[in-house]
């Protein structure tokens, strides 16, 4: 009578459990974005020792957003392995960082998933950057200079730009300040910025009573990561790269809607986008000059006639406005770049002014082609301009008081290693790029 029952049972049971397992495979490959917690908004603290920021964690991040370079096999390869690194299982811990979500673009995710033994997170290209900007505590690229822009276009009509570690896996890779070989280490640097000593939830610079200690010990998330705190003093260096604002104006004034992401991003006051590079307006395909109105802090400075007019931060100062003749100018100088290109007027010579500069370009009614080519960090947008509209563009206020930051794009340094002097971490990249990748003043023919 026992094994009749078995008999009818078992067979049940193993039915239900294929069916269970099925369903939960499909659900573990993509996952909607919306199902992970809401993002953390990191502090940066200023230093004495140097013109970079601290990066501060209020907990651990949890939600990390993953941008690979297209059509390039190695890099994806390079990316399966810097995810499933989150999740390694080891021999002193249940895994390496347990609780973090990995989010990839659409297409990534349809590629890679099947590799993984875990899920990955994203959402309907429609939709994405909103949902980025709700969810990811920190951005991950793996490629060139054009990766890092394509990751900061994602947050275009965001003003807390989530802190962005850059991987140099691009052709040249002027803006990428790590190479893929020290991913662990630079991983581990970042995801514990803010653990401070005894592994707490906030750096202690002073001393406190052991309960509070003993309270906040348990409640950090980092008390399971190997290797515990790196120390008050060895948290994630920043440069804060400003952005500039550019929206477009109709000839009667009125704004052309940029984004539909924008109505949902209550801190931006106007419509528009947010610029890590440069803005570009071009004549394109027309055979004729742009004449162009150029203002400069609300004054009438000079009808420019040419092929187009670049206006660049300081970041973009090494990309087309370099190659148009344009300055180079150190990514901590509050400055913005105003080059024309290929202009009739030789006297008409390229410009750095203030970074609190407004600019205005106003497409002249002499104009004789049908409208301007409009770009940004290097991707046309769909309108151009016509005859009587305006691009408008002013800077990113970033600094609201002492330790008070919000806006630009927060960019996790390499720290200098083997005991050299901190002093000049906040340029050794930025010089080495110069040399190494620009061949900054290389002899001909070397």
């Amino acid at each position: 009578m026992l094994s009749t029952i078995k008999l009818r049972i078992n067979p049940i049971r193993q039915l239900s459990w294929k069916r269970n397992f099925s369903v939960t495979l499909r659900r573990r490959e993509i996952r909607d974005i919306d199902s992970l917690p809401a993002r953390l908004i990191p502090s940066y603290q200023e230093s004495n020792e140097n013109d970079l920021l601290s990066l501060q964690w209020p907990a651990p991040p949890r939600n990390v957003f993953v941008v690979k370079k297209d059509c390039a096999p190695e890099v994806t390869k390079s990316l399966v392995e810097f995810i499933k690194y989150r999740s390694r299982i080891s021999i002193h811990t249940a895994s390496t960082y347990p609780s973090i979500g990995i989010v990839l673009e659409p297409k990534v995710a349809e590629e890679v998933h099947s590799s993984l033994s875990f899920p990955v997170y994203t959402a309907q290209l429609d939709r994405l950057p909103c949902a980025l900007h709700k969810k990811v505590d920190l951005s991950v690229t793996l490629g060139g200079d054009g990766t890092i822009l394509h990751a900061s276009s994602l947050f275009a009509t965001c003003v807390n730009v989530p802190p962005m570690l850059s991987f140099s896996m691009g052709t040249l890779g002027f803006l990428g300040e790590w190479k893929f070989s020290e991913y662990k280490r630079a991983f581990r640097e970042v995801y514990m910025s803010g653990a401070g000593v005894g592994d707490r939830a906030s750096v202690l610079a002073t001393s406190q009573s052991s309960n509070a200690k003993d309270k906040s010990e348990g409640t950090t998330g980092w008390s399971s990561v190997r290797g515990k705190s790196m120390g008050l003093n060895r948290g994630a260096r920043i440069l804060m790269r400003n952005r500039l604002k550019v929206a477009l104006f109709n000839a009667d004034g009125h704004p052309v809607e940029a984004d539909k992401c924008s109505k949902h991003n209550r801190g931006i006051e106007n419509d528009g986008l947010y610029v890590m590079n440069e803005i570009l307006l071009h004549r394109g395909k027309e055979p004729h000059l742009a004449i162009l109105d150029v203002y400069v802090g609300g004054r009438f400075l000079t009808e420019a006639v040419a092929d187009g007019i670049i206006i660049s931060t300081p970041t973009g100062s090494t990309a087309y406005s370099l190659s148009s003749g344009g300055s180079i100018v150190h990514p901590l100088v509050p400055a913005v770049l105003l080059t024309p290109i290929c202009a009739r007027s030789l006297s008409f010579r390229p410009l750095v002014l203030p970074a609190s500069t407004p600019i205005t370009l106003r497409l002249s009614e002499k104009n004789r082609g049908r409208e301007l080519e409009v770009s940004i960090d290097g991707v046309n947008m769909t309108r151009g301009m016509t005859a009587g509209m305006e691009a408008r563009v002013w800077n990113e206020e970033m600094r609201h008081g002492k330790n008070e930051w919000q806006g630009g794009v927060p960019c996790v340094m390499r720290r200098i290693m083997g005991g050299e002097s901190q002093d000049g971490e906040a340029h050794d990249g930025w010089v080495g790029g110069l040399n190494g990748l620009l061949k900054f003043n290389y002899p001909f023919g070397e």
